[in-house]
């Protein structure tokens, strides 16, 4: 198993070309099962995670084929060889639960292992299977699978979610499209990466209207047909790496950025002492020599702060001059990379739903370990600030959400290696 090296103690400069976003690429794959002709994606990231969710389409009898190092993928589900998505693929991987609801719209059937992914809360699918059940899906649930129906095919329906879920957004989307009538869903997720997915269908011959906002309503049909569409940036890289442009100090410029998707972010990182510059597709982060001030925040659903972000934004306040207060409200256990900083130096103590982070004024490089996707990123940011050498270990959780990331910071002179145990 590999393992990340850093050399810290330099500041970053350079420039960083950001991927298309995980999040929604892996559900733009899922779109390829509600149509016979082929889907043609570009700008996809080369991850772990999107490698996986081949890997299940495949098993359904996808055709998946891929070039230029993976950044254009031509999904073809002509037929589907079968509707079960067994435990040893959708463990992988949370996200590729989300093939119940095109493969029930499709096929009227589907058998789909519940899922696995990272540890950073419970994240039930109730809300998924309770609109696809509001949709007119029977459902059972017996030895870790779900085994859904529709005969005669998915039927419109008002939806209310209790609680706002961008998966179950999502999902609810992917079965509703081919669905007869109309369907609203109320509470709706708002990202980015709901738009994203909208604009893929609408493209594909979908009638939904509102993405973005919280009341969304699709007008179901018959057939959607192939086309070739581009992934939007991915908008947690974008920012995962201004905030360690933020915490190593320097200046880096990121390209190909929708700035607009991050704009809880941008305020933030300028209230703790760093310049954000933005033009129409790139952000120049710098901070040079300035010292980092205390910020606190709150995750918030889209357009608030994300979560994602959360963990990187507790390595740069780890150093600031001053205390500062981070509040989670998405997931419940997102703080388990406090242990991993204290091991680094910082001064953390988590009450509940709150960390409070007493800024030091460096971090030690240590050996640490990564227990999730964003909390391994917020340990190589701290690593790039810390004096001496940090190993993070794990890497696995890394590759599943950023695309060469050794190689990008190197390129902005970190001293970054990628190791073999």
């Amino acid at each position: 198993m590999d393992k990340i090296v850093i050399e810290g103690g330099l500041t970053l400069s350079g420039e960083i070309k950001i991927s298309g976003a995980k999040n929604s690429a892996i559900k733009l794959m899922a779109v390829c099962l509600l149509t016979d002709e082929p889907l043609e994606l570009t700008n996809m990231p080369n991850l772990r995670d999107t490698r996986s969710m081949g890997e299940l389409l495949a098993s359904l009898g996808v055709s998946v084929k891929t070039e230029n190092d993976a950044s254009r993928m031509t999904l073809h589900a002509k037929t589907l060889s079968s509707t079960t998505a067994p435990y040893e693929l959708v463990r992988k991987m949370r996200a590729s639960f989300n093939v119940l609801g095109p493969m029930l719209a499709r096929e009227h059937q589907a058998k789909v292992s519940l899922p696995g992914g990272c540890a950073i809360g419970a994240r039930p699918v109730d809300l998924h299977l309770d609109a696809l059940k509001a949709l007119g899906a029977d459902i059972e649930l017996s030895e870790g699978y779900v085994y859904a129906k529709a005969k005669g095919g998915l039927v419109g329906a008002n939806i209310t979610f209790p609680f706002i879920s961008v998966g179950a957004t999502e999902h609810t989307m992917l079965a509703a499209v081919l669905a007869k009538g109309e369907t609203v869903l109320n509470n709706a997720a708002r990202e980015p990466e709901i738009i994203d997915l909208a604009d893929c269908l609408n493209a594909m011959g979908a009638k939904i209207t509102g993405a973005g906002r919280s009341e969304m309503r699709i007008e179901g049909v018959t057939k959607l047909k192939g086309v070739s569409y581009a992934v939007v940036p991915d908008r947690i890289e974008a920012g995962t790496y201004a905030l360690a442009a933020a915490t190593a100090g320097g200046s880096v410029r990121l390209l190909n950025v929708r700035s607009e998707h991050l704009g809880a972010l941008w305020p933030l990182i300028a209230k703790a002492g760093t310049k954000v510059t933005m033009d129409e597709n790139s952000v120049l982060v710098e901070r040079l020599g300035t010292p980092i001030l205390p910020v606190d925040v709150e995750t918030q659903a889209y357009p608030g702060f994300p979560t994602d972000l959360q963990a990187q934004f507790m390595a740069m306040v780890s150093l600031a001059d001053g205390v500062s207060v981070i509040r989670e409200n998405i997931f419940e256990n997102r703080f388990m990379h406090c242990p991993e900083l204290v091991r680094m130096g910082a001064n953390i103590t988590v009450k509940g739903r709150e960390a409070i982070i007493r800024g030091v004024k460096s971090l030690k490089g240590a050996q640490v370990m990564a227990t999730d996707l964003r909390a391994s990123a917020s340990l190589v940011a701290a690593g790039l600030a810390a004096e001496g050498t940090t190993e993070v270990l794990r890497v696995y959780h890394l590759d599943r959400g950023f695309e060469h990331i050794e190689v990008k910071l190197g390129n902005c002179g970190a001293r970054i290696k990628r190791v073999a145990e």
